[in-house]
């Protein structure tokens, strides 16, 4: 039987007088599965990954995610939950530009306390691994958007969370850029890597995404099975 890894019930959020950005959602994603969360703007897909994040806690309902109720956290345990169990990537990479390369990637794990040498071993076979160790020292400003991505991703994945969230990962990207990210996707899921992703980007989806959940008015309007990426 799979292992129930995200767990949302009932969730609603409400931020204003107006309509509620989720509405009764209940989803649940397990280990090991590459989702990718469509919609069109406005229908709730940044409030979902936020939600999961523990960057924002719902009006209702409940969020669980790793076992932990995510919900039910003040702002410092929150930031350690995503520091044991999140790995984040953005669509336009949010990395230090004052920080090397490898500095950046090192970094999540400096905050959780590893070692320096641990935090650099680690940092140095990830960048390894993306095809970028030699970039280790250079600085992100002089890098390619698809680059930066893979430091992004390495910076991300240097804690082995349980979770990978991605937000727009190829929205800041040219075409040949977001290619190169598409497969490393696929290529972090086929190695065990749990995802979820929100993104407008149909190909990727397609590409990457095991299951497909489409979001209209924050609800779910259609959530679907698609197989082994392509």
């Amino acid at each position: 039987m799979s292992e129930t890894l995200i767990e949302l019930r009932e969730v609603t959020r409400q931020y204003d007088e107006g309509p509620p950005a989720l509405r009764d959602l209940t989803l649940t994603v397990n280990r090991g599965e590459s989702v990718a969360i469509l919609g069109p703007s406005g229908s709730g897909k940044s409030t979902l990954l936020n939600l999961i994040a523990g960057l924002d806690r719902p009006t209702s309902g409940t969020v669980t995610v790793a076992g932990t109720r995510v919900h039910t956290l003040g702002e410092a345990a929150a930031a350690r939950y995503r520091r044991a169990h999140i790995g984040m990537v953005f669509q336009f990479f949010n990395l230090l530009d004052d920080l090397t390369v490898q500095d950046n990637v090192m970094l999540p794990a400096q905050l959780s306390g590893v070692r320096g040498g641990e935090a650099r071993s680690r940092a140095e076979r990830l960048l390894t691994t993306l095809g970028i160790a030699r970039h280790a020292d250079a600085y992100p400003g002089r890098l390619s958007g698809g680059e930066r991505q893979r430091v992004a991703v390495a910076r991300a994945l240097i804690n082995e969370p349980a979770l990978l969230l991605a937000d727009e990962p190829t929205g800041a990207l040219d075409t040949a850029s977001g290619v190169d990210v598409q497969n490393l996707i696929k290529e972090l899921h086929a190695g065990g890597q749990t995802i979820l992703m929100v993104t407008h980007d149909l190909a990727l989806a397609e590409a990457c995404a095991t299951r497909t959940v489409h979001l209209v008015d924050g609800q779910v309007s259609m959530d679907t099975l698609t197989g082994a990426p392509s």
